[in-house]
C-alpha cells in the first residue's frame, strides 16, 4: 500500500472516531458547563500524552516546533472544544451540521496557506460542492438557529482548519501521535488551572451517559483520532484527506440509527452517495500533477 493511500486509512479513522465527538458533547454539556467540560477532558487528554511521551522517552520537539504546537493546541485542545460546546448550550445537534460540512474546505484553505499544497482548481470544485450538500442536507433536516452560536461554531471551525494544517505539517517529521501528544502538553497547565477555578460544588448526580461522553471526548475525540487524523493528513496530503470530514455527519447518523432506531430517509442515502462522489473527486483532483488534473488541463485546452 502506497504512503498516500496508507494516509487515507489512517484519515478514515480519525474520521470515524470524529464522527461521535458531536453527539457526545452535546450529552456531555447537559451535565457540565462547557468551559469546565473544555478543561476536564483537556487535563484528562493532557496527562495521558505525557504519560506516553515519558514512556516512550520522546525526544523534545525543537525550539522551532514551538509556535506552531501552540497554535495547534490552541484550535484542538482550546478553541473548536470549548467554542462548540458553548455553542451546543444553546443549538441542537442537528444544526451543527451546517458548519461540520465547511470544516473540510476550511482545512483545504490553511493547507493551501499554511502547508503550501496547491491542488487542481477543479478540486475546490468538488470541495465546494461537498460542503454544500452537507449544508443543505442539515438545513433540511430542520433545527434551531442562533446568531451567536453559529458565530460561535464559526470561529471554532476556523480555529480547528488552522490545527489541522498546523498539526499536519508537524507531524511529517515529528509523528502524528506526538504532535497531539506535545500540544496537549503545552496546553496541560491551563486545562488543570481551569479546571480547578471552574469545577463543580459536587459531582453528585450525574448521569452516567454524561460520564461516557466525557471518557469519549477525551480519550477518543482528543487523543486517539487525533493520533490518525494527523499520520493522514500528513501522508495523503491535507487538502485531499481533509474531504473525509464531510462524512462525518451521516456515520453519526448511521450510528444513531443502530443504537437508537432512528429512520434513515432515502435523502440522507442520496446525499450521502453524492458526499461520496465528492471526496472521491477531490482525491482524485487534489495533486496539480495527477493523470485527472492533467487529462482535464488538456481537455480544457483542446475546448
Amino acid at each position: 500500500m502506497s504512503g498516500a493511500y496508507r494516509g487515507w486509512a489512517s484519515g478514515f479513522a480519525g474520521m470515524l472516531i470524529f464522527s461521535g465527538s458531536m453527539p457526545a458533547t452535546r450529552i456531555a454539556v447537559s451535565g457540565f458547563d462547557p468551559v469546565f467540560l473544555t478543561a476536564m477532558r483537556g487535563s484528562i487528554a493532557g496527562v495521558l500524552g505525557l504519560l506516553l511521551l515519558v514512556v516512550l522517552r520522546e525526544r523534545r520537539p525543537a525550539r522551532g516546533d514551538l509556535l506552531p504546537l501552540a497554535a495547534t493546541a490552541a484550535g484542538v485542545v482550546i478553541g473548536f472544544p470549548l467554542l462548540s460546546a458553548l455553542a451546543l448550550e444553546r443549538v441542537d445537534a442537528a444544526r451543527s451540521l451546517v458548519f461540520l460540512g465547511l470544516l473540510p474546505l476550511i482545512t483545504a484553505i490553511f493547507g493551501f496557506l499554511r502547508a503550501g499544497e496547491r491542488p487542481h482548481p477543479v478540486f475546490w470544485i468538488f470541495s465546494g460542492l461537498g460542503a454544500a450538500l452537507v449544508a443543505g442536507f442539515a438545513l433540511g433536516r430542520g433545527g434551531s438557529s442562533d446568531l451567536i452560536a453559529d458565530g460561535m461554531m464559526m470561529a471554532g471551525l476556523i480555529l480547528c482548519g488552522m490545527a489541522y494544517a498546523e498539526g499536519a505539517r508537524l507531524s511529517r517529521h515529528l509523528g502524528g501521535w506526538q504532535v497531539i501528544s506535545w500540544a496537549l502538553v503545552l496546553a496541560l497547565p491551563a486545562m488543570l488551572a481551569l479546571s480547578l477555578f471552574t469545577a463543580p460544588a459536587t459531582l453528585e448526580g450525574i448521569a452516567l451517559p454524561v460520564w461516557l461522553s466525557v471518557g469519549y471526548v477525551s480519550v477518543f475525540s482528543m487523543l486517539i483520532g487525533f493520533i490518525f487524523w494527523y499520520r493522514g493528513l500528513a501522508q495523503g496530503g491535507i487538502a485531499a484527506v481533509s474531504q473525509l470530514q464531510l462524512l462525518m455527519p451521516f456515520f453519526g447518523l448511521m450510528l444513531a440509527a443502530l443504537l437508537l432506531h432512528e429512520h434513515i430517509s432515502g435523502a440522507m442515502l442520496a446525499t450521502a452517495a453524492g458526499i461520496v462522489l465528492c471526496v472521491a473527486g477531490a482525491k482524485h483532483f487534489s495533486r496539480p500533477g495527477s493523470r485527472s488534473a492533467a487529462a482535464f488541463t488538456r481537455l480544457r485546452r483542446r475546448a
